[in-house]
Order: C-alpha cells, then structure tokens, then sequence
C-alpha cells in the first residue's frame, strides 16, 4: 500500500523540546513500518562546508537547505519527514511552506522562558545572561521568534509532565495527517 509522504516541521526556541518530540514519533512510526527521517537543523548547518550563524540571513539559507533536503528525501521513498529547527522568522515559514505544500506541515512546539530555561541542554540560556551570547534567538532583542500564526498544530512543553503530554498529543495529530 503507498503511504502518504508527510513533512513535520517543528518550530520553537532553543530546549522547547523539538528533537525530543521528532525521536519518539520517530521511534514510533518506525515500529510500525514506516519509513523516517529526522533532518535536525544543527546537522545541516554543522555539515556544510559553508559555516552560518544564527543571523537572519543564515537562518534563512539553512532552512532553505533543510526544505530542499525534504523533497529529496520524497524522492528516497520515506513516508515521514521531522524537521526539529528553531525556523524563528515568519516570513521564512511561510516561504518553506510555499516550497512543500501539499506536505508540509507546521507545528509549534511553546515552551515559556522559565521552562526553556530550566532546560537549557546546551547552556545557552546560561550564556546569554552571562554577555556571552547576544543574539540567542528569541532570548535577545536584537533576534526575535515570531510565534507562527499559521500553525496546523501547538504543543505546549512547560513543564516534563506537559512534554510528556505532548508526545501524545502530538502523535495524534501526525497520525490523523498520515493515515
């Protein structure tokens, strides 16, 4: 039977709880037979002969990276495509989802400063109320997010037992989208 090819792309800042989230529905649909690949932001931008940064313009460069990787992973025969990237600017979204409709899909992983920083797996948040990052997206004035308006799904990543939840939750929405 062919399966409907599907892209999650999942937004929110740093520690929301993105790749978290993409190895569980990862782990899950590949028990079930499905085909997955997860395209991490990091492993793009670490990959790359070309290094970029977190300004505006690199992010944008990145995400355009990762949307083309995503239809040629089409092409490769997967079913399921989990895109965890912080993907922080509006009008950036909204052209990588010009670029993969009918595919793609967006999701909103929210998680308030407190939570991310309790979090903080990399430190960053550390770091930038130390001066030594300025430009952590979301975090600093000078990088916003901008919480997606057009998001086909929120989960909300507070707190572990919300994280939890929202594996579930989640799970759910991609089920209804790829069966």
């Amino acid at each position: 039977m062919k399966r409907k090819f599907n892209i999650v792309w999942l937004t929110g800042m740093s520690g929301s709880g993105k790749s978290t989230l993409a190895e569980y529905i990862k782990n899950t649909y590949q028990n079930e037979g499905y085909t997955v690949r997860i395209i991490d932001g990091d492993d793009i931008r670490d990959r790359d002969v070309e290094k970029l940064g977190f300004g505006r313009k690199d992010v944008e460069v990145n995400n355009l990276r990762i949307a083309k990787l995503c239809l040629e992973s089409k092409d490769s025969g997967f079913d399921l495509i989990l895109v965890p990237v912080i993907s922080p600017y509006d009008e950036v979204r909204k052209r990588t989802r010009s670029l993969l409709e009918p595919y793609y899909h967006l999701v909103y992983v929210e998680a308030d400063i407190d939570s991310l920083k309790k979090r903080d797996t990399k430190g960053l948040y550390k770091a930038a109320d130390q001066g030594l990052i300025n430009d952590l997206i979301g975090y600093s004035e000078i990088n916003p997010y901008d919480k997606p308006s057009d998001a086909d799904f929120v989960v909300n990543t507070n707190n572990n037992t919300l994280l939890n939840d929202s594996k579930q939750s989640l799970l759910g929405f991609v089920k209804s989208i790829t069966i």
